[in-house]
């Protein structure tokens, strides 16, 4: 883990890296006004009083309609970012890998801002992932996947 940013707020979050049969992750894209567009795995912040392992299970409903336990976490970084809504934080992102049978995805459950922004998803491969035309984030995440599936 990184050293902390004490000038920065701290900024939990639950990330899940959602599989399909093919072992193909689901990723969606952001169309953030003023940046380039980029790629992102389901997840968002940690409510308070909410566990990651909760947030993870509430975050993966939302923004994929699908129920599942996000088992245990595989990842931890503390990335410093800026966030769609403008803010500068240092973020404590915890990552879950959630096997699926199905890749039905419902993004019902999207806030007005997700709906805004969230404009597209899609499986990728991990090759897919390594050569993206556009920002996939995190950067390591093809290796993630591979190091967690191989154990």
């Amino acid at each position: 883990m990184n050293t902390l940013n004490p000038n920065l707020r701290l900024r939990p979050a639950a990330r899940l890296i959602v599989l399909d049969p093919e072992g193909r992750a689901l990723m969606f894209r952001y169309d953030v006004p003023g940046r380039d567009p980029f790629w992102v795995t389901a997840g968002g912040e940690v409510d308070p009083g909410e566990t990651f392992e909760d947030a993870a299970r509430r975050e993966l409903l939302e923004e994929t309609g699908i129920v599942a336990d996000p088992g245990e976490q595989i990842a931890r970084m503390t990335p410093e970012f800026v966030t769609v809504e403008g803010e500068q934080v240092q973020a404590d992102e915890r990552f879950f890998l959630v096997r699926v049978a199905d890749t039905a995805v419902s993004t019902a459950g999207h806030t007005e801002l997700e709906q805004r922004l969230m404009t597209q998803h899609r499986w990728f491969t991990l090759a897919e992932l390594e050569n993206w035309h556009e920002a996939v984030f995190p950067v390591e995440l093809a290796a993630m996947i591979r190091s967690a599936i191989a154990t």
